[in-house]
């Protein structure tokens, strides 16, 4: 697979405020109108609604061929891109572009501590291939608390010695909150317009995909990641993986099995180690993403972090198997470099609920191409 070490264009979701009425000074008091003189009241008009636009929707595409290698030869005009099922005018394309801005967040809790060994091998993937020559990064751990353990920073340094020394913390794994904290510092970095370039706002998730205890819900986090252009990488790590590679520290017989897993056993069926594998096979991943943003009070008790990357335009890649957590961020990396950048300014398209994101290859040779993109975003209406 070629790489393109470039960094990606960032991609930006712009809610532009209504516009408020310059006010004069005024004197302190009621006034009282005049004897004989009619008051006059504000025109009807001004009680129609405000409709809100977005001022710029930018999209990570990844096309692959039949083999899974990922193509690099296209141009603008081979894409096509409808918001609402409207097409619209392509107003900037790149492959690769600005800088990286990430948020690492490690999951700490007491469950996966005998993967920490390799979670601290992890640093120099993140600041090489991840981060590249001009990224910043900071560094978030949680368990039943958030800790930011590094701001940002281009230093590559710092942060290799940060991940190095990340500890293991308490059996709790508060994962919607740190990835609600990871969106908000995100939103903070510099983002790209029309005509001048920004940073790449990527949260990188090391994580089982359970959440304990977070006051955040996952559909909230996206909505917010989705518009302020964040998106969301995982490496899923895998608490029977951890519990097998464990040292026994008691060989005794115990009332509870030595590990936990993320989810109750089916009736009848013995919890194994690829259970949680098998179980949701047929699972719509793009429809459930959707759905959790639609309803934002209402939980997906399941794949969490698959949900959360199709969602965004990111990956979720699973340690569990043949992959390991090395490999997996280096694939990422390999991915966000190496991105068609996409950009358009909504026409004909304002209403508020889900916007639904369409992109295809109109080239005659694109049967056999693969693109992955996300599946829109959601547009709140103006408060009355």
């Amino acid at each position: 697979m070629i790489r393109i070490v470039a960094t990606a264009l960032t991609l930006t979701f712009l809610l532009p405020f209504a516009g408020v009425a310059a006010r004069a000074q005024s004197p302190s008091g009621p006034i009282s109108p005049k004897a004989g003189v009619e008051v006059q009241l504000p025109p009807k008009d001004t009680q129609a609604k405000v409709k809100v636009q977005v001022a710029l929707v930018n999209t990570p595409v990844i096309v692959r061929d039949g083999r899974g290698e990922m193509v690099h030869n296209l141009e603008a005009g081979d894409f096509q891109i409808t918001d609402n099922g409207i097409a619209q005018r392509i107003s900037h394309f790149d492959l690769g572009g600005d800088a990286v801005s990430m948020v690492i967040l490690f999951e700490t809790s007491s469950r996966i501590e005998p993967l920490l060994p390799q979670v601290r091998k992890t640093g120099i993937l993140f600041t090489q291939t991840v981060m590249g020559p001009t990224g910043e990064a900071s560094v978030v751990g949680f368990n039943d608390s958030v800790d930011k353990l590094q701001d940002f920073t281009t230093n590559g340094d710092q942060i290799e010695n940060t991940i190095a020394h990340v500890g293991a913390g308490t059996s709790g794994s508060k994962l919607y909150d740190a990835m609600a904290l990871g969106v908000e510092m995100l939103s903070g970095r510099p983002q790209a317009t029309t005509d001048k370039s920004g940073r790449r706002r990527v949260l990188m998730i090391v994580s089982e995909a359970t959440d304990v205890g977070s006051e955040a819900k996952l559909g909230e986090v996206l909505r917010q990641a989705q518009l302020a252009n964040v998106t969301i990488y995982s490496v899923g790590l895998s608490t029977t993986r951890a519990e097998l590679q464990a040292k026994p520290k008691d060989t005794r017989p115990q009332i509870t099995p030595p590990g936990t897993f993320p989810l109750p056993p089916q009736p009848g069926v013995p919890q194994t180690p690829t259970s949680e594998e098998n179980r949701y096979g047929n699972i719509d991943l793009m429809a459930a993403a959707v759905w959790v943003v639609q309803h934002i009070h209402d939980q997906v008790k399941d794949h969490a972090l698959e949900v959360a990357a199709i969602a965004t335009g990111g990956a979720h890649l699973s340690t569990f198997k043949d992959r390991s957590i090395e490999k997996a961020i280096d694939e990422i990396g390999g991915e966000l470099h190496s991105q068609y950048n996409i950009s358009y300014t909504p026409a004909g398209t304002d209403t508020p609920g889900y916007h639904e994101i369409k992109v295809n290859i109109v080239r005659n040779d694109a049967k056999g191409l693969r693109v992955r993109a996300r599946p829109g975003y959601y547009l709140a209406a103006p408060e009355s």
